[in-house]
């Protein structure tokens, strides 16, 4: 007899593609029902018709309720779905006014169930984190909380050593890809890939990634003026930027002041095929943030084939485990930056032919970790 499943009921913000297989792998262990509380990202729109027709687990909506920026107070109707639903687990996420909602419900004895959050902190943001409210929340939730499902071992760790939170009780679940779904449609991309090559005469050229919002988080304008020489330099190096932003006059200005003429591309914001044909035919990716609590372009990136040149600040930084990945590198260091940016650009390929079976993905097998992780619930 087939024992049954626990259900978790999982309140998010909203619906990125980088969670899909996440989601999808934890409904294959549980009964899983994610309530959204945003209809789309607030910042970044993506076409959610094509990401809900990839999803396997269950989905609702509680879109009332105060907000600002993202931020969200709280929804009504929460009690309503929990009562409704009677799960076993029920989740927030960080240490959100609904996180601290669902806490205080279950110390009124309002609910019973098992509270956890996902929390996306990098070490860095563990160590430094900038926001009175946010440490005091952390504090408080650290007394109450039965688990947190967090991205690295290393912030298992602080928490295990800062919080004496137990082992059993820290999931390490980072924000991961599934390669065979990411790259199942070989021909379409390729094509694609070859469409961008021969438009910007890319053939013999390295081609380093920049993927991501144009927003000084990201740190894009920094390492641009940084690497400025070597792109001037470097004959056979091109710089494509994919996103939109903020900071996109600023980056153009860059280009100007900067003589980067026909060295810089900027592509616009892309998703999906469109996104991937890139990776397809690239030869690297940078991630040169300054504040990143993970970066699931870095996982895009290698499983695609591309190596990287990550930020020590980004959560991601923690996938980077052999030197065939690519490099870590300090981007508030403009030394550091150069001096590693060059010994990347030397270890990266320029583009000879566009074939996906050229570039096998460079990410493990992460789904027994996963299960065992995610078995600490059961």
């Amino acid at each position: 007899m087939e024992r049954q499943k626990k259900k978790i009921l999982m309140f998010h913000p909203s619906l990125a593609p980088y969670r899909i297989d996440q989601f999808n792998s934890l409904n294959e262990l549980f009964d899983l029902t994610v309530v959204f509380l945003f209809d789309n990202i607030w910042n970044n729109n993506m076409d959610q018709e094509r990401l809900l027709s990839q999803c396997s687990f269950k989905i609702s909506y509680l879109l009332k309720g105060p907000s600002r920026k993202g931020k969200i107070l709280f929804r009504f109707g929460m009690y309503r779905m929990i009562k409704k639903l009677q799960p076993d687990i029920v989740m927030g996420f960080e240490y959100s006014p609904t996180t601290q909602l669902l806490l205080l419900w279950r110390r009124l004895g309002l609910i019973t169930q098992k509270v956890g959050t996902t929390l996306d902190d990098s070490i860095d943001m563990c160590y430094h984190m900038k926001s009175e409210i946010r440490c005091l929340a952390r504090k408080y939730s650290a007394r109450y909380l039965d688990f947190w499902v967090v991205m690295s071992d290393e912030v298992s760790q602080f928490y295990q050593d800062q919080f004496k939170v137990k082992e059993q009780q820290l999931i390490v679940s980072p924000i991961l890809q599934k390669p065979e779904r990411l790259r199942e449609n070989a021909q379409i991309l390729e094509t694609a890939a070859r469409q961008y090559v021969e438009e910007h005469s890319l053939y013999g050229k390295k081609v380093l990634l920049f993927v991501g919002r144009l927003i000084p988080e990201k740190g894009l304008s920094g390492f641009l003026n940084t690497i400025s020489p070597l792109l001037r330099e470097t004959a056979d190096l091109k710089f494509v930027i994919i996103g939109e932003g903020k900071e996109f006059s600023l980056l153009q200005t860059i280009v100007e002041e900067q003589q980067l003429h026909g060295k810089v591309i900027f592509a616009g914001r892309l998703e999906g095929e469109e996104l991937h044909a890139w990776y397809t035919c690239g030869s690297g990716l940078v991630l040169p943030s300054l504040f990143e609590p993970f970066g699931a372009v870095v996982n895009e990136a290698l499983i695609f084939g591309m190596p990287v040149i990550c930020s020590e600040y980004a959560g991601a930084s923690s996938l980077m485990i052999s030197p065939d990945q690519g490099i870590v590198f300090d981007p508030k260091d403009a030394k550091d930056t150069l001096a590693k940016t060059k010994l990347f650009l030397k270890s990266i390929r320029p583009i000879e032919e566009v074939s996906l079976a050229a570039k096998p993905s460079l990410m493990g097998d992460y789904q027994l970790k996963f299960n065992k992780e995610w078995g600490k619930l059961a």
